[in-house]
């Protein structure tokens, strides 16, 4: 008998094992360009490596809550060749992190992120390397945005042309007061290509996109809230006396989302990754398959043990 029961959570596991690893290889192989698309990775790698300068940093956090910054200071933390590259990177190690619930995307020194290094847009000028790039970018985003972490970008500063792109690649946008996000790609001539365009539809919706897009709308704290593009304001520490600094704001700000199992956390994510992408027939075998893998886990078994009966 005792062997039966074990032979039964060994054969759970193994299920839930198989789900989970399905769910992520979904998740992986559900970037927006692949070789049938024409797009070669290696390639465009390549070329983007030639354009060095500033870093994409990843902390993780014992929180389950991971920081990850954009620096580059001198460049108002515009993205290099190398930096696209080192946040494909990173978005490859978060989506590794059995232990991860949280992500918070900042800026160095006080800004949040210019877009490109024009440097390195001059070089790739020609439209078969610009549509390369514009396809790892938006893979690398998409991915980000896939995350089985809830994610929220902090803006401080400006976040203006891909920055504004980057703010919508997360699922939460909290700004400083007295920051801006601009989209600013009017004005060289251009439309987002990153995939910050589709994805401010569906935060904002097509009108108030528009606005944004066609009028290089700067959107201050107070508009962004308005129009349901920013979730929160902060108060930076050296603008208000006793405040606390921005990153530890924004931490507490998403702890109230992030606390319990990394497990459970996950898969909130994953359902609702589900339900705002795919159809509604496989988004709901989706949270059936996900509801399985939490479904008589330790979590689970813990909390009906420490529940009482409704009274």
């Amino acid at each position: 008998m005792v062997l039966c029961a074990l032979r039964q959570q060994v054969l759970r596991c193994s299920s839930h094992c198989r789900t989970w690893a399905r769910l992520l290889q979904r998740q992986r192989s559900s970037c927006v360009y692949s070789s049938i698309h024409g797009f070669n990775q290696d390639e465009i790698k390549e070329k983007l490596q030639a354009f060095h300068g500033g870093s994409i940093d990843l902390l993780k956090q014992d929180s389950g809550i991971a920081v990850l910054t954009i620096n580059n200071p001198s460049r108002m933390n515009a993205f290099s060749g190398s930096m696209m590259i080192d946040l494909e990177e990173r978005v490859s190690q978060l989506e590794n992190w059995p232990e991860g619930k949280g992500l918070i995307v900042q800026g160095a020194a006080e800004t949040f992120c210019s877009g490109s290094d024009l440097n390195a847009v001059r070089a790739i000028s020609n439209q078969q390397d610009g549509m390369k790039m514009c396809m790892f970018m938006q893979n690398a985003l998409t991915r980000l945005l896939r995350l089985p972490l809830i994610s929220v970008a902090l803006v401080e500063g400006r976040a203006l042309g891909g920055g504004a792109e980057l703010t919508t690649a997360c699922d939460f946008r909290l700004m400083e007061a007295g920051s801006v996000i601009q989209f600013v790609h009017k004005h060289m001539g251009l439309v987002p290509g990153w995939g910050g365009a589709a994805r401010l539809v569906h935060l904002v919706g097509s009108q108030n996109a528009l606005k944004l897009l066609g009028g290089a709308v700067k959107v201050d704290p107070e508009l962004g809230v308005n129009i349901g593009l920013v979730d929160g304001v902060l108060e930076g520490h050296q603008k208000t006396e006793g405040a606390a600094p921005l990153l530890q704001q924004a931490e507490n700000w998403l702890s109230r989302y992030t606390k319990g199992p990394a497990p459970v956390i996950q898969a909130v994510k994953k359902v609702v990754l589900s339900g705002r992408e795919l159809p509604l027939s496989e988004a709901l075998r989706t949270e059936k398959d996900i509801f399985g893998t939490v479904w008589g886990a330790p979590a689970n078994l813990e909390a009906l043990a420490s529940k009482s009966k409704h009274k």
